[in-house]
């Protein structure tokens, strides 16, 4: 028997994958998967700039739209888009539970995590609807937990229809997973720090190729759309107090993911006490679209809010506003269980908290020690990022990535380090089941 093992061994060569298929064979998959992922979150983007269109008659920033739109108009978008997201995940769920049940995971971390690379299509497809229902007209939600779920998703087609072991199947869906981040977020190597971190905790040696290939490709054709880094900034100095004011960054970034998280869970438990769907979201919607007729930077994920914080283009005494208010349409939108993503706006969070540090600081710290706002701003998004997910190592390479201001490493990565400490010290439960989009 032991000649027979090692026979079986000697046979196994670096260049073959298990179940047959050459090694190569597997990076091509990889390859694919990422051009799959780039596809996925750009037609996203498209969907969501037609859906906004029809809803307001405007499309780029949610924010302008909203400006562009009078305070009632404003209300009557976000309620009627919570009730026809609603509608859809209403109907979406009785139609899911015609189809196959059982074999089909709906959580593509769940898969990942159990080695099986199938996603349920019907509820998939009904999710993604949702969202671009809820995104499209102001929820204060991300839309990259949607594009992600599609990356994922298309991935597991293509294992489904591929001559691939199990395990090479699992491999194609983890490649998925990481190509999404990687696209959505112009962060291909946090994609890959996901995976380890949040999705299955390590990569073995098959897995390691494939996963960079794919989050790698997704990247270069993002590049080729888009050379910019998601959040464009110039480049800032860090002054002489920013390890210090960083630190003060990650308490209070730490002590304010916590509370965050278990508002959340709060908001939820509220919600859950209304029984229709339609009028759930339709009540997030219209509690949201109030927010905005005051505050117009509440609808959307926040994306064009952090761009104007890191351009300089947000006068201070307007930041703690937004904070506030961003800060409650978030919870209402997540809570009344609107699909989501929460990275943008928690990473919006984040930044108006290290912006307003550093602001109000300036009044009574030495002028050489004044620190510039926008450089707070980063360390503050990755502070809060990795608050609400426990995950400080893709936090921190997450927004070094998206900003292009790795000078800032080692402050970043204090400030990560304490607001994980104080998030974990008390209890709070990461706000993702599945870590890109809230629990439902």
């Amino acid at each position: 028997m032991n000649g027979e093992h090692e026979s079986a061994l000697t046979m196994r060569t670096p260049e073959t994958a298990e179940g047959g298929v050459r090694t190569p064979v597997l990076w091509a998959f990889a390859l694919v998967v990422g051009l799959l992922a780039a596809l996925a979150t750009t037609g996203f983007r498209w969907l969501i700039t037609g859906v906004e269109w029809l809803g307001t008659g405007h499309t780029g920033s949610l924010v302008e739209a909203a400006r562009h739109l009078p305070p009632w108009q404003r209300m009557l978008v976000g309620t009627v888009g919570g009730v026809l997201a609603g509608c859809v995940l209403w109907w979406g769920g009785r139609w899911a539970a015609r189809g196959r049940s059982g074999a089909h995971h709906v959580d593509y971390i769940e898969a990942a995590r159990r080695g099986r690379a199938e996603l349920n299509d019907r509820t998939t497809i009904t999710r993604s609807a949702s969202a671009l229902l809820s995104v499209a007209t102001g929820a204060s939600i991300g839309r990259e937990g949607a594009m992600v779920q599609l990356a994922a998703w298309f991935s597991t087609l293509l294992a489904r229809w591929a001559p691939l072991s199990l395990e090479q199947r699992n491999v194609i869906l983890v490649s998925g997973i990481a190509a999404g981040i990687g696209a959505a977020y112009h962060a291909p190597v946090a994609g890959v720090i996901f995976v380890l971190e949040l999705a299955l905790g390590f990569l073995s040696a098959p897995m390691v190729a494939p996963v960079m290939i794919a989050a790698a490709t997704a990247e270069l054709v993002n590049y080729g759309i888009d050379p910019a880094p998601l959040y464009a900034a110039p480049a800032i100095r860090l002054a002489p107090a920013g390890l210090g004011m960083a630190l003060v960054v990650g308490v209070l970034c730490g002590a304010l993911g916590w509370f965050m998280l278990d508002l959340v869970d709060r908001l939820r438990s509220t919600f859950s006490r209304i029984a229709s769907l339609p009028l759930r979201l339709g009540v997030g919607g219209l509690l949201v679209g109030i927010l905005s007729a005051f505050v117009p930077e509440v609808w959307g994920n926040g994306y064009s809010t952090i761009s104007h914080l890191l351009q300089g283009e947000i006068v201070l005494r307007w930041v703690l506003v937004i904070l506030a208010a961003k800060f409650i349409a978030t919870l209402l939108s997540t809570g009344s269980g609107a699909i989501g993503g929460m990275f943008t706006p928690t990473l919006f969070v984040g930044a108006t908290v290290g912006f307003a540090i550093a602001g109000y600081s300036a009044a009574w710290l030495p002028a050489q020690w004044v620190t510039d706002p926008r450089t707070l701003a980063i360390i503050g998004m990755a502070a809060m990022l990795s608050a609400v997910t426990h995950a400080p190592l893709m936090a921190i390479v997450m927004v070094l990535e998206m900003t292009s201001q790795f000078q800032f490493t080692v402050p970043v990565m204090l400030a990560c380090g304490v607001a994980h400490a104080i998030s974990t010290r008390f209890g709070a439960t990461p706000m993702y089941g599945n870590p890109i989009e809230a629990r439902h």
